[in-house]
């Protein structure tokens, strides 16, 4: 996704409902100058692509985004990650650029997708391991 077509969708995003051409644009206009054809047409590309859905509206249309933000990233990352010849090694890479509060936002995430039965602590790794020692960790091979 472009910068425009990011822009654009974040506030799809944000405000969570139907929009206007209109409504982006006058949104857009406090950042920068832009002509209503091009929002217009970054909505249409949306469209097309599939990360928004249009109805008409008389001789427009309102756009409602397809998906969330978070599942965007999440494509983004899962993308990223296959895309690596060594996954192993791109995640804990990954992960050692995390802060401690996107480690705790991660632990979180995990006990939710494995839900109360796992509520086991994980063993600890030993400390002579990347995973134990992130910062030390290989560098992440792949693109």
């Amino acid at each position: 996704m472009g910068e425009l077509e990011d822009a654009v969708m974040t506030r799809v995003w944000k405000w969570n409902r139907p929009v206007t051409v209109r409504e982006v644009l006058e949104d857009l206009q406090q950042e920068r100058s832009i002509a209503y054809t091009t929002v217009m047409t970054v909505l249409d590309n949306l469209h097309q692509k599939g990360w928004v859905r249009r109805e008409a509206e008389g001789r427009a249309y309102r756009y409602e985004a397809v998906s969330t933000r978070a599942a965007y990233a999440a494509a983004l990352m899962n993308d990223a990650w296959s895309q690596s010849d060594n996954p192993a090694a791109a995640l804990v890479a990954f992960f050692g650029m995390m802060s401690e509060e996107q480690r705790q936002h991660l632990r979180d995430a995990v006990h939710i997708v494995q839900g109360p039965e796992s509520s086991e602590p994980a063993p600890a790794a030993p400390a002579d391991t990347p995973a134990a020692n992130p910062g030390s960790a290989p560098e992440a091979g792949g693109r």
